[in-house]
């Protein structure tokens, strides 16, 4: 039986965790990546880890032809498509908006074409939270209003859902839209995580910097917000618990009748404030992490965290790996990162 999953952008950060989860059930990805956010030495990574080498095809989503003979020459073997490719960093979409509406929307309908074209049905998609922007209440469901995005990438994905559920009224296909919450830590081997080029771009890797001494202090914009502290309250889940749920998400998608969309919050279900993530860094790795308050950064979203109950309910998905854990994984990359 045919088992092959088509994962694009397979060698990024939650990408190459979700192959590794993939192939530690059965199934066998085919990446494929540009390599403009990633590095073929994840490749190597993921065989330490895993034990076999998944196969690898440099492609250019953009580029509609290398995307039809990725196909051609896996007709009838592909059983579904999960799709991360994206650029994905909200100040450079601020500063390339084109770029990015070309790049993630481009990609995204060529790949639609081409599973139409092959007759491939299920596809999951990476999504984020961004889509709720602030919301009227918490935590939030699916059923929340969308509201306009913050920046281009966050509108990408909004448009990208659109183009998906749009696509599924005129084609037989069945798309499971994953919202992600915010993804931290890295894989249990310390192999794989988020590699970062030139400052960070989330809390996370921001706090180990600054316990390795790279930075000076953590700058935390607003303490001034009304939640429990003063800073802001955000919903963090373990990289690994977010691969697991694309292939809890892949499977429900294959059992899904044709024309289906559907769209699930993965997170944790719980509210971080900043200063609880520091503490918790802190007491979890005996290490101190000298802060700043700063003033508040525009655009950002006083609190957001997740309703899980539905992908608890249709996904049978729930979270295994508690904050603590998440950090000491961060702190576990970081340093094997220092070393090499």
């Amino acid at each position: 039986m045919a088992n092959k999953v088509l994962v694009t952008g397979g060698l990024g950060y939650i990408g190459s965790h979700t192959v590794v989860e993939l192939m530690n059930q059965g199934y066998e990805p085919l990446i494929i990546d540009n390599l403009s956010n990633s590095d073929i030495s994840v490749l190597d990574r993921i065989e330490k880890i895993t034990g076999k080498r998944p196969e690898f095809q440099q492609v250019e989503m953009r580029d509609k032809e290398q995307l039809q003979e990725v196909f051609w020459s896996n007709n009838n073997q592909i059983v579904g498509v999960i799709h991360f490719a994206a650029v994905l960093l909200v100040g450079e979409s601020v500063e390339q908006p084109l770029h990015y509406y070309f790049n993630n929307l481009t990609s995204t309908i060529n790949l639609l074409e081409c599973m139409n074209e092959f007759d491939v049905k299920p596809i999951v998609f990476s999504s984020s939270c961004t889509v709720y922007g602030n919301p009227d209440q918490l935590p939030v469901n699916e059923n929340a209003p969308i509201k306009p995005a913050i920046s281009p990438y966050g509108n990408t994905k909004k448009v990208c859902e659109d183009i998906l559920r749009d696509s599924s009224i005129a084609h037989p296909i069945k798309v499971v839209s994953l919202r992600y919450f915010n993804p931290i830590g890295a894989h249990k081997s310390s192999l794989i995580g988020e590699f970062q080029s030139g400052p960070p771009h989330h809390l996370v890797p921001f706090i180990t910097e600054t316990a390795t001494g790279k930075r000076e202090k953590l700058n935390i914009f607003g303490g001034d917000w009304n939640t429990t502290d003063g800073t802001c309250v955000r919903d963090y889940i373990h990289v690994s618990d977010v691969a697991e749920a694309h292939i809890n998400a892949m499977e429900y998608a294959i059992k899904q009748s044709d024309n289906s969309f559907n769209v699930f919050n993965i997170g944790s279900g719980n509210g971080y404030s900043v200063l609880e993530m520091v503490k918790s860094f802190e007491k979890t790795t005996g290490i101190k992490v000298p802060y700043e308050i700063v003033d508040r950064r525009s655009g950002d979203v006083e609190a957001v965290y997740a309703d899980t109950s539905k992908a608890s309910k249709e996904l049978n998905f729930k979270t295994k790996r508690g904050l603590d854990e998440m950090l000491k994984s961060a702190w576990d990359w970081e340093q094997a990162l220092a070393k090499e």
